[in-house]
């Protein structure tokens, strides 16, 4: 049996970067997906492909830091599947890298829209239908929210609220049998980690790398399968837990990176059929 058969799961942020690895993950493992995203994501670009591929999904557009929107998507799953099993809290932007003197409040206020209010927003609406199903919530992290990185400052904060808020729910919803986990991720290969697409300059691009115990940055579907794992009933023992993806980089000292053996650097090719994973949000919209 594929290891989420029969289980229906929101991914928020489901079309692009990790979350349209998760999203097409999840449906090759058996899942009823409903992708949610921004207006101007690739929503329904994603359902079609995850259908191509012989699986089950719907789309859900809207803002999601907003509880009526929020409300209407769990609304959706259940019309449409019948139950919610799972909520991935994947949605957020990565908006602008400064000295917080130098930060806009714009930005700052974006990200926490986003970032927080989304995963605030869609955990409220989502619970009542996961207590039924005794599911689970796995929610972004960041290895920023745990390190503090400068320059990003706001940035990890968001995700900083995201572990400390999940950890809470996990421990109150213990008694209505809903998990709760989270999933740090460090640098992936995604539009926020470069220059060309993101606000990571050159040489915060350089020092992650380096940084990074593998040497290279990481890749979509290897972030997915450890969301996978949290969702699945393989981890019924676990909540409560952050589970970093990073390459080792919250443990390294100085420019590991640089010594990295090739095994580790040569980075894995998706099987996935991944179109999206650089684009996302890297600028206020």
């Amino acid at each position: 049996m594929k290891r989420l058969q029969n289980k229906v799961a929101i991914v928020t942020g489901g079309a692009t970067g990790i979350g349209e690895a998760i999203s097409k993950k999840f449906a090759r493992e058996g899942a009823s997906i409903v992708v949610a995203g921004l207006p101007d994501d690739p929503v329904n670009d994603v359902v079609a492909e995850i259908k191509e591929l012989g699986g089950i999904a719907i789309g859900y557009s809207g803002d999601l830091s907003s509880f009526e929107t929020a409300k209407g998507c769990v609304t959706v799953a259940v019309e449409q599947f019948g139950k919610l099993d799972v909520l991935i809290n994947n949605a957020g932007v990565f908006v602008e890298t400064n000295f917080l003197t130098e930060y806009s409040e714009e930005a700052f206020e974006y990200m926490f829209k986003n970032n927080n209010k989304t995963t605030f927003m869609m955990s409220k609406a989502a619970l009542p239908e996961l207590q039924k199903t005794k599911g689970n919530i796995v929610t972004a992290g960041s290895e920023a929210g745990i390190l503090g990185i400068p320059q990003n400052a706001a940035y990890g904060g968001t995700k900083a609220f995201n572990t400390a808020f999940t950890k809470g729910l996990a421990a109150e919803q213990a008694t209505k049998g809903v998990r709760c986990n989270v999933v740090a991720p460090g640098p992936i290969d995604t539009a926020w980690t470069y220059d060309e697409t993101g606000p990571m300059v050159k040489k915060m691009e350089k020092l992650n790398l380096q940084a990074t115990l593998m040497g290279r940055r990481g890749t979509a579907e290897e972030v997915a399968n450890v969301y996978l794992f949290l969702a699945s009933d393989e981890a019924t023992y676990v909540t409560g837990a952050v589970y970093t993806v990073d390459g080792g980089i919250t443990i390294a000292k100085g420019p590991t990176g640089k010594e990295a053996d090739s095994l580790f650097k040569d980075q894995p090719e998706s099987n996935l059929g991944l179109e999206h994973t650089h684009e996302g949000h890297t600028s206020i919209r």
